[in-house]
């Protein structure tokens, strides 16, 4: 990874679709189509936004919020963004700086393979 690298976080509910597929899994269906390094969902046990409708984790009930996190070079990351307009219920996204201290990265260091 290069100094630009970047910590990107897409906030969004489990039941929210487009079309037929949930929105995280287009998302993620979209970051491994476009080549970027990884993706995480995480699932919050507790949350609101701009809305103030609590997405609260309970057995055999969807709607809990969700952070989608994409670390990459940072152009990699603002263009993914600018390919997800299409999509509604794409809550708040955030780019922020990270320092990447110890795992495999998409560059080997000279005489090394990842």
């Amino acid at each position: 990874m290069t100094k630009a690298t970047k910590l990107l976080r897409i906030y969004t509910d489990e039941d929210a679709y487009l079309g037929d597929r949930r929105v995280f899994e287009v998302i993620a269906s979209r970051a491994r189509d476009t080549g970027l390094a990884g993706i995480t969902v995480l699932e919050a046990r507790l949350g609101f936004g701009r809305s103030a409708h609590i997405h609260q984790r309970r057995i055999f009930e969807n709607g809990r919020a969700l952070v989608i996190e994409i670390v990459d070079d940072e152009a990699k990351l603002r263009s993914f963004v600018t390919s997800l307009d299409d999509i509604p219920d794409v809550g708040l996204v955030t780019l922020e700086a990270v320092e990447i201290l110890a795992g495999k990265t998409e560059q080997a260091l000279p005489g090394k393979s990842v």
